[in-house]
């Protein structure tokens, strides 16, 4: 049975790089069906340079470009290719990546035995504007342990996704039905991170260590990658919380809404458990101004454990009790 293969690839005043990703696309050992390529209301040349390239193509991959004449955004826009392709799978695509000639095929590869398997993510290498290896890979800088990874492909990845975010949308492929289950994208989600808490919470998702895409990291990256050292995390705790704790709040609300929604399709006991990630970061929203009167109420919701299942532990603890209001 053939399987088709779409890619959905947003585009933005792309023009410097756009050429190079999409060649690396076509180049793949097993190429996709179809492209479709989403600008969003780019001003430089990027639109010339994707019809240009449309040109060159033989009728083998059906190449579709949709042009919003004012901006969507990031997440509408994604949303937006990924609802017009058509193939059985989608890869994900930053408009500035180079990606390596297997990848769609090592990912492919997983989904195969997998029925339940509804999203694949790797690692990548980073590099600078010019394409040179900054020394670094993507897991890396995000800080992406082992043990986070083999948590996740023995099962257990609803509980890292409702700690902190371990996808990246530039390595990601999904099944069809995931985006189907997903769409439309809610706020205050991002694409990526959605898509894989809604994976998580209705199939199974894989992440893999093979480095298959060069991320590049440049001024101009709408989301990117960076590591943090210790001056940076130290700087972090006394920077404002600014309601981060409302959008927290806010976005496990939406999460629990939508995972009722959908019913059946989600496996058993993920509802209860969102429920008290809802809980648990009602319980730091509620937290009063003042550092003397958070100390209490810190300690009462660490006591039961939620910081550890549904945020980041001692260092979520240490941003209550210490970060200014």
């Amino acid at each position: 049975m053939t399987i088709a293969v779409s890619v959905a690839l947003c585009t933005h005043n792309g023009s410097a790089f756009i050429a190079e990703q999409l060649r690396t696309i076509v180049a793949q050992s097993v190429p996709p069906a179809e492209i479709v390529v989403s600008d969003d209301a780019s001003s430089d040349r990027t639109l010339e340079i994707v019809h240009e390239f449309a040109g060159t193509l033989d009728a083998s991959i059906r190449f579709v470009v949709l042009e919003n004449p004012e901006p969507l955004g990031v997440v509408p826009n994604f949303e937006q290719a990924m609802r017009a392709t058509t193939g059985d799978f989608i890869a994900l695509s930053d408009q500035d990546d180079v990606w390596h000639p297997g990848r769609l095929e090592a990912v492919l590869d997983r989904f195969a035995d997998s029925p339940d398997l509804l999203l694949v993510s790797g690692d990548a290498r980073l590099v600078d504007a010019n394409g040179a290896p900054l020394g670094e890979t993507l897991f890396s800088a995000l800080e992406i342990r082992d043990a986070d990874i083999d948590s996740i492909n023995g099962g257990r990845a609803l509980d890292e996704l409702l700690r902190r975010n371990l996808v990246t949308g530039a390595t990601t492929v999904i099944r069809r039905s995931l985006f189907e289950l997903a769409a439309p994208f809610p706020d205050p989600w991002v694409h990526d991170e959605w898509l894989a808490i809604i994976a998580a919470s209705t199939g199974s998702i894989r992440v893999i260590t093979d480095r298959l895409t060069d991320y590049r990291q440049h001024d101009g990256n709408q989301i990117g990658a960076s590591k943090l050292g210790l001056s940076g995390k130290f700087g972090r705790l006394r920077e404002p919380r600014l309601g981060r704790n409302d959008y927290l709040l806010d976005r496990a609300t939406v999460l629990l809404a939508r995972l009722d929604d959908l019913g059946d399709a989600v496996a058993p006991g993920v509802v209860d458990r969102v429920r008290e990630k809802v809980v648990h970061q009602r319980a730091r929203a509620a937290l009063p101004a003042s550092h003397l009167r958070r100390v209490l109420p810190v300690l009462r919701e660490a006591a039961t454990g939620r910081y550890w299942l549904y945020s980041r532990g001692w260092l979520d603890i240490a941003r209550d009790l210490v970060q200014p209001a």
